[in-house]
């Protein structure tokens, strides 16, 4: 176990790579069904994803539209003029015996994230992003003595973000791939499905006693943001013991073991000259117009950044804001922002319906099953008229998130909402004759609270006006409660 002292005395360098798989219907070069997620082994396969003599690959125009629209989630330009190459290696899971990658001009050059940590912001440059296919996946029965190869991701469309070595911490480098999934998540270019390896993350770490870089080690293949997280805080502690025993780090690739919470050594770290990179013959080079894109930047919706920036504007503190961002992307169904959006120029009721999403709806869609979800147009319907209901002083804001509960998770939305609410017994008590009543019978059945509001003690009144409540059984309006208390106290 290293210690906080020791620790200290290293710089900690962090760079990741991103794989983000595009969501297009087929392949980046043929013309087959890119979702294998579900798929059997090799059946969404062609001539071309074999490699079969002759075989030519055709680009698929949707996975550089995609690129664009990342592009942007960057905050940068796709370059107008970019080309393929040939990266050559030898695997099993690669027919080809190379890959169709974007080595030398990449269809995206610069970017940046920002991101947040311990209420510290912070950049993190983007060096450049570029669009590959991806590899099959060999696949190793547990107990046999061979292996087997699945090609359906074979040709799969890949865009590849690389940051730049900004970050030096595991917290850092877990805000980074948290930042990097909402915004390609939001340009909707990838499902992200990080179970399914939508996005995977390679972890370069290094640690040094100067300002001159160490021997990085690349840990691949992470798909969660805890693994991230993790495996850095793993690569940190032990590259930094070996250098206190006097060993040398090794540049390598390693393999991250969840169960065991470690890294493990895979094989040494290649370097570019190892891939005899050249262009690729067969796909000339991609041409973009300013007009295409311009085209794509106008289609771009709402990005993370320009979201908080609106819901802090309403008052949501950073937990509240996260919790709606995270959510918005959490299912295919359920939509939270666009709700917010139309209210935006009533910011009172923009704000009380993001506190309701936060606080009522959030954690009841993760309490029940996705098939139990309502339409988006009945969800406008329900907010606005709870909405109401509370604005016209007919709810507490008790009473109203109890109503919102019945109504989503309902089976059927009732034909009249307020009725509903009345049959329940949520509709308050706004009659000030019948409150009065109640009002003067709380004050000569509680003499000690009644004085200390005389002498000043305005914290009493609270107690009053919760006895008022009591009393009706929850359907007072509490504030013509307390204004009735004053007015019968003469205050």
């Amino acid at each position: 176990m290293i210690s906080p002292e020791t620790r200290a005395k290293y710089k900690v360098t962090i760079g990741i790579e991103c794989h983000v798989q595009l969501k297009t219907v087929t392949k980046l070069f043929s013309a087959v069904g890119n979702d294998a997620r579900e798929a059997p082994p090799n059946t969404l396969v062609n001539h071309i994803d074999f490699g079969l003599p002759g075989a030519l690959p055709v680009l698929n125009k949707e996975a550089v539209h995609l690129a664009m629209r990342a592009a942007f989630a960057l905050g940068t330009v796709p370059q107008k003029f970019s080309t393929f190459d040939r990266k050559n290696y030898f695997y099993p899971d690669l027919p080809m015996g190379y890959q169709i990658t974007q080595f030398a001009q990449p269809i995206v050059i610069g970017g940046q994230v920002e991101i947040e940590v311990d209420g510290q912001k912070k950049v993190i440059g983007i060096t450049r992003a570029h669009l590959e296919a991806d590899a099959g996946k060999s696949v190793h029965p547990a107990g046999k003595d061979y292996s087997l190869v699945d090609l359906n991701r074979a040709g799969t469309p890949l865009l590849e973000i690389v940051s730049e070595p900004d970050m030096h911490s595991a917290a850092e480098a877990k805000a980074y791939a948290k930042e990097l999934y909402l915004r390609m998540k939001y340009a909707d270019v990838s499902y992200a499905d990080l179970y399914y390896g939508n996005m995977r993350f390679d972890v370069n770490v290094s640690v040094s006693q100067t300002d001159e870089l160490g021997t990085r080690s690349e840990t691949k293949n992470l798909n969660s943001f805890r693994a991230v997280e993790k495996a850095v805080e793993f690569e940190v502690d032990r590259q930094i013991e070996l250098l206190e025993k006097g060993q040398r780090i090794v540049q390598e690739t390693r393999g991250w073991d969840d169960a065991k919470q470690k890294t493990f050594s895979q094989r040494s770290k290649e370097e570019a000259h190892d891939y005899r990179y050249f262009p690729e013959p067969d796909i000339p080079p991609v041409e973009l117009s300013d007009a295409y894109i311009e085209q794509v930047r106008a289609e771009m919706p709402v990005m993370p950044a320009e979201w908080r920036e609106r819901l802090h504007g309403l008052g949501l503190d950073e937990s509240q804001t996260a919790t709606l961002l995270e959510a918005e992307v959490e299912s295919e169904h359920i939509s939270y922002l666009p709700l917010i959006e139309i209210n935006l120029e009533q910011a009172e009721k923009a704000k009380v319906l993001a506190n309701w999403m936060v606080n009522t709806e959030i954690p009841l869609r993760r309490e029940l099953a996705s098939g139990q979800a309502l339409k988006d147009a009945q969800r406008t319907e329900i907010y606005d008229a709870v909405y109401d209901l509370l604005n016209q002083n007919k709810l507490s804001s008790t009473n109203a998130k109890q109503l919102l509960t019945n109504l989503l998770s309902g089976d059927v939305l009732p034909e009249i909402i307020e009725t509903f609410a009345q049959d329940k017994g949520y509709i308050q008590v706004s009659d000030e004759g019948e409150i009065a009543k109640i009002v003067e019978q709380v004050i000569t059945e509680n003499p000690k609270p009644v004085e200390d509001v005389k002498n000043g003690e305005m914290k009493a009144i609270g107690f009053l006006v919760g006895q008022v409540m009591k009393a009706s059984k929850g359907k007072a309006n509490p504030r013509m409660a307390q204004d009735l208390i004053k007015k019968q106290l003469q205050l």
